[in-house]
C-alpha cells in the first residue's frame, strides 16, 4: 500500500510540473502589430509593421541614431505588399513583397526597400538586397506622436502617400500606380455583355478626364427606364454640365431633385440642387 501510494504521489508530482512547464503567461507586446490593407484604384496595398511607444525616450538622435540603417518601427521590419507593379520616387516597383528599412537624418530621410522582407531588426541588413534607396520629405511635427505610425494618406485612384510618425518627426513618399489600360479594357469588355456598364463607365470618363461626349452618351444611357433614381439623374448632371449642356444638365437635375423628394432623399435633393446652382451661374 505504502509503495502503491508513493507512487501515486510521484505521478501527481510530475503531472503539476509538466502543467507548470506548459502554462503560458499572457503580456501583452511592447510593440504591437498592425496591419493595414488599403485600397487603390482598383488594386490593394499591404502593410504590416510593429508600433512602439516613445516612452519618456528621445527617439531621433537617441534610442535611433541618425544616418545610421534603422528598422522603421520594432521587432520585424515593416513589409509591404503590391498587388500590381507601382511607381516610387520615379521607380517601377514589381508586384510583390518588400521589407522596409529607413536612414533618419536631420534633414530628409532616405527609405530602403529591400527584397527580404523577413528581418528582424536591421542586425543583418544586407546593401546587396536593396531593391530600391529614394529619399523622402520629412517634417517636424506639432506636439508628440507617442506611437510610432504608418498611414496611407491622400488616397486616389491613382495613388497615395505613404507616411510614418513618431516623436516629432514625419516622413511621407507617394506611390503611384496606372491602372488606366486595364480599365479601359475591362470597361470595352464589359460593354460586350447583355449588363453594361453605362452608369460607372461615365462615371470613370467624368472623374479622369476622358472623352466627354462618350460619357454624356453613356450617362444617357444609364438615365433610360430609372425613373426612380435621383444618383442617375445627379450624375448625368453633372455630366451634361461638364460637356458645356447647362440647359440639360438644369432640366436633368431638376427632375433628380423631384425624385429625390419623392422618395424623401434629403441627399440628393441637395445634390441636384448644388448642380442647378453651378448650372445657372
Amino acid at each position: 500500500m505504502k509503495k502503491t501510494f508513493l507512487s501515486l504521489l510521484s505521478a501527481a508530482a510530475v503531472f503539476v510540473s509538466v502543467q507548470t512547464v506548459d502554462a503560458q503567461v499572457k503580456l501583452p507586446q511592447a510593440s504591437s502589430t498592425t496591419k493595414i490593407e488599403q485600397g487603390v484604384g482598383i488594386k490593394n496595398v499591404t502593410l504590416v509593421y510593429q508600433r512602439p511607444n516613445v516612452n519618456n525616450r528621445v527617439i531621433f538622435g537617441g534610442l535611433v541614431p541618425y544616418d545610421e540603417v534603422w528598422r522603421t518601427g520594432a521587432n520585424n521590419i515593416p513589409s509591404i505588399t503590391f498587388e500590381e507593379e507601382v511607381t516610387i520616387a520615379g521607380n517601377k516597383v514589381p508586384a510583390g513583397t518588400y521589407g522596409i528599412f529607413s536612414i533618419p537624418t536631420k534633414g530628409d530621410w532616405t527609405i530602403i526597400l529591400t527584397k527580404n522582407e523577413k528581418q528582424w531588426g536591421a542586425y543583418q541588413y544586407n546593401k546587396a538586397e536593396d531593391f530600391v534607396r529614394f529619399t523622402a520629405k520629412a517634417q517636424k511635427v506639432n506636439g508628440k506622436v507617442e506611437t510610432f505610425t504608418m498611414a496611407f494618406e491622400n488616397v486616389t485612384p491613382k495613388g497615395a502617400d505613404l507616411s510614418l510618425a513618431w516623436e516629432n518627426a514625419k516622413v511621407s513618399f507617394h506611390i503611384a500606380v496606372d491602372q488606366s489600360k486595364e480599365i479601359m479594357a475591362s470597361i470595352e469588355e464589359a460593354m460586350k455583355g447583355d449588363k453594361k456598364p453605362y452608369f460607372q463607365a461615365a462615371q470613370y470618363y467624368f472623374n479622369n478626364d476622358l472623352d466627354i461626349k462618350k460619357a454624356v452618351e453613356w450617362a444617357n444611357e444609364a438615365d433610360k427606364g430609372n425613373t426612380k433614381a435621383p444618383h442617375i439623374k445627379y450624375w448625368r448632371a453633372r455630366i451634361l454640365l461638364k460637356s458645356g449642356d447647362k440647359a440639360g444638365a438644369i432640366k436633368t437635375a431638376t427632375e433628380g431633385v423631384e425624385m429625390a423628394k419623392a422618395g424623401n432623399n434629403e441627399e440628393y435633393v441637395k445634390l441636384n440642387g448644388q448642380v442647378i446652382a453651378e448650372a445657372k451661374k
